[in-house]
């Protein structure tokens, strides 16, 4: 038996003292409004209402029956509205990983504008390099700069994430400028060893792909540590443009194999997959897309 069912068909007959009225009213037939009165009255045991040709009317426990059956329809249809309100307008918590630079560097300023547009939200922001189970550390989103491999997990590019290799003037002016991807080979190398390609660099030029196993003396999983190694003389480093950029402008840092590229990472939004989609992630990711689009038309180096 269809409980719900059954209380609004019962006390749409009360309220209209008929059943033919409650069956136009809630677009049912005469005979499924009685069934559903019958069986509501079965499984309680108790006659719930007087019945004549034309007319009905509750009986004593009827009556009491009607009034509680009220309040519980009134809550029902205040949970339903609640759902909804909360599919319609952001609120409650939003748990969010992200990696440390990128979260240090790039995502302060973009949170505090989403908590300007969306500010019935509360935003709890974990910021690690390790790679965190979404599902099982209770993440509504994975904020990952990878080439993501395929999981059940659902992924959405948000923008990409271009690679460079560089080193300081003062390592380039004690152990020459590499000219080639296999002059590599003869460089210590810094290395962040936690992608799906491990230690290994591939460059990709006019010449075709290659793929190098640097001789690392350092291998870490923070960019900004190996960014800082770099400047201080210790080796190469295939970094982030996002972590490079300072460095760079300010010629702490210069490129190398300019002619060669590295495969662009980039910037993905990870959420377990759901029938709905919440609508506080979904409205944080479009953000962080717009956002981080804007500023890339713009000229801005985001990355």
């Amino acid at each position: 038996m269809d409980k719900v069912a059954s209380l609004r068909a019962f006390v749409k007959v009360v309220e209209s003292g008929s059943f033919a009225e409650a069956g136009r009213q809630l677009r049912l037939s005469r005979s499924a409004i009685s069934k559903y009165i019958a069986d509501l009255e079965e499984s309680l045991g108790v006659q719930l209402l007087n019945r004549t040709t034309r007319h009905a009317s509750p009986t004593e426990n009827g009556q009491r029956y009607f009034e509680r059956a009220v309040v519980i329809l009134s809550e029902i249809e205040a949970a339903d509205q609640a759902v909804a309100q909360a599919q319609s307008a952001p609120r409650g918590l939003l748990r969010v990983n992200a990696p440390m630079s990128f979260g240090t560097m790039r995502l302060g300023p973009v949170l505090a504008d989403f908590m300007e547009t969306y500010p019935e939200l509360q935003l709890q922001i974990v910021l690690s390099d390790d790679l965190l189970d979404p599902v099982q550390d209770g993440f509504d989103v994975t904020l990952r700069i990878a080439d993501l491999e395929s999981s059940s997990l659902i992924a959405r590019k948000i923008m990409p994430v271009p690679r460079m290799i560089c080193a300081s003037p003062d390592y380039l002016a004690r152990h020459g400028t590499p000219k080639h991807p296999q002059e590599l080979r003869a460089h210590a190398s810094l290395t962040y060893g936690f992608l799906l390609t491990g230690n290994q660099w591939k460059l990709t030029g006019r010449d075709g792909d290659h793929w190098i196993q640097p001789a690392w003396s350092l291998c870490v999983n923070n960019a900004e540590v190996l960014r800082d190694a770099a400047i201080k003389g210790r080796g190469l480093a295939l970094l982030p443009q996002f972590i490079a950029a300072e460095a760079l402008r300010k010629g702490e840092l210069r490129t190398v194999l300019d002619d060669y590229s590295a495969p662009p990472l980039a910037l993905y939004a990870v959420y377990p997959p759901t029938r709905h989609l919440s609508v506080k992630v979904r409205l944080f990711i479009d953000f962080l897309v717009e956002r981080f689009g804007r500023e890339e038309e713009a000229g801005v180096r985001t990355r």
